[in-house]
């Protein structure tokens, strides 16, 4: 299959080829409208995945292929894997519209080895398309991020930048996220995620009870000159609505785990009560 860039996503799944209609057309509305379909470059949804066996990403893949645009094997997972196993994630995903791709944290570790050019030797080999950089563990000086953004976008990937740590006590203040936002976008990531981890608590615009920072997450907003190019990582249902009743259904959501594909789906379009109650109470 030809290599292509992520931001041509096709659409795909059960419930699209062939025409195949969903359950209840003509039955019921989705209650809070507007969700773009793909392909799409707002609304994106990213998963994290810790470990799904081939037959396991292709059932998740056939059920919710139009509600996923990114598929992150998480953290240096991928490098556990043969190349061959690789690949064949890569290219089953394309057929559904879905772009697999490597945790930062692998591409980190390229770095602190001085391994990039090897690494995109690599990521060619097995039909990467997708490329994150990051610095949630290692230091990485705003002009080397720039040049790593740079060599990536040159080689042909679609980039996606990270913002923010992962160890607590390394956590960056307000304005140098806002700054590194501000930069990534400069020197041409496509989209820039913001850290939540696993947890969502005590890390990027989440305080330590996983609520959110709302003056933090207006800086970032501000920085990148609106939300379209913001990808929140959202692991907790509660942040996901905060962030949909905030941004509406079309905000960037990652971290979400393969499980909760059509629970996000059915919150971003008011098919789950709470955003169904807003909508209620608004009539």
């Amino acid at each position: 299959m030809e290599r292509q860039k992520a931001n041509g996503l096709a659409r795909g799944g059960e419930a699209g080829p062939g025409g195949a209609r969903w359950a209840w057309d003509g039955v019921v509305e989705a209650p809070l409208p507007g969700r773009l379909a793909k392909p799409r470059q707002v609304g994106l949804t990213m998963v994290l995945d810790k470990g799904t066996p081939l037959a396991a990403l292709e059932g998740w893949l056939a059920m919710a292929a139009p509600f996923v645009d990114l598929w992150k094997l998480g953290f240096g997972t991928s490098a556990l894997l043969s190349q061959e196993a690789l690949a064949r994630r890569v290219s089953l995903a394309r057929r559904y519209g879905v772009e697999v791709y490597p945790g930062g944290t692998l591409l980190e570790v390229a770095v602190y080895q001085d391994r990039l050019e090897a690494w995109i030797e690599r990521a060619l080999a097995v039909d990467l398309a997708v490329a994150e950089v990051s610095d949630g563990t290692i230091p990485l000086p705003l002009s080397r991020r720039a040049q790593v953004v740079a060599r990536l976008t040159e080689a042909g990937f679609t980039v996606i930048t990270e913002v923010g740590k992962k160890h607590p006590a390394d956590r960056p203040s307000p304005a140098l996220m806002a700054e590194l936002v501000r930069a990534d976008l400069e020197a041409g990531a496509a989209w820039v995620i913001i850290e939540g981890r696993e947890t969502g608590q005590g890390v990027g615009v989440y305080r330590e009870d996983g609520s959110l920072d709302p003056a933090l997450v207006e800086g970032l907003v501000a920085a990148a000159g609106g939300p379209e190019r913001l990808l929140w990582e959202a692991p907790q249902k509660g942040q996901q609505q905060a962030l949909i009743e905030r941004f509406g259904p079309n905000v960037n959501l990652g971290n979400v785990p393969p499980g909760e594909l059509l629970a996000l789906e059915a919150l971003r379009v008011g098919l789950r009560g709470d955003t169904l109650r807003p909508v209620v109470r608004a009539t």
